[in-house]
C-alpha cells in the first residue's frame, strides 16, 4: 500500500516532497511577508488573496497532475481545508 502511495508515476521513485513550485513559492514568499512585515489595509487583503490563489493553484494542480496519489492527496487536503477555512471565516 505504501509503495502504490508514494511511488512516482513517472520515474518509480519514491516521491514525498518535491521542491516548490512557482505558485507554491508565491504562497511561501506571500506568508514570510505577511508574517515579518504585518501590513494592513488593502496591502495585506492583496498579499492574502495572492497567497492564497497561488495556494489554490498548486492544490489543483497536485490534485489532477501528482506524480502519486499521495501528492494527489495532499492536493485535495489542502484544497478542503481552504474551502472549510473560508466557509468558517463567512
Amino acid at each position: 500500500m505504501l509503495r502504490w502511495l508514494f511511488r512516482s508515476r513517472r520515474t518509480g521513485k519514491i516521491t514525498i516532497v518535491q521542491l516548490p513550485n512557482v505558485p507554491l513559492a508565491v504562497f511561501l514568499v506571500v506568508w514570510v511577508l505577511r508574517r515579518i512585515a504585518h501590513p494592513s489595509g488593502a496591502l495585506d487583503t492583496a498579499l492574502a488573496v495572492v497567497g492564497t490563489l497561488g495556494l489554490v493553484v498548486w492544490a489543483g494542480d497536485e490534485v489532477l497532475r501528482g506524480v502519486n496519489p499521495f501528492r494527489r492527496l495532499l492536493g485535495a487536503a489542502v484544497l478542503v481545508a481552504l474551502a472549510v477555512t473560508f466557509v468558517l471565516q463567512r
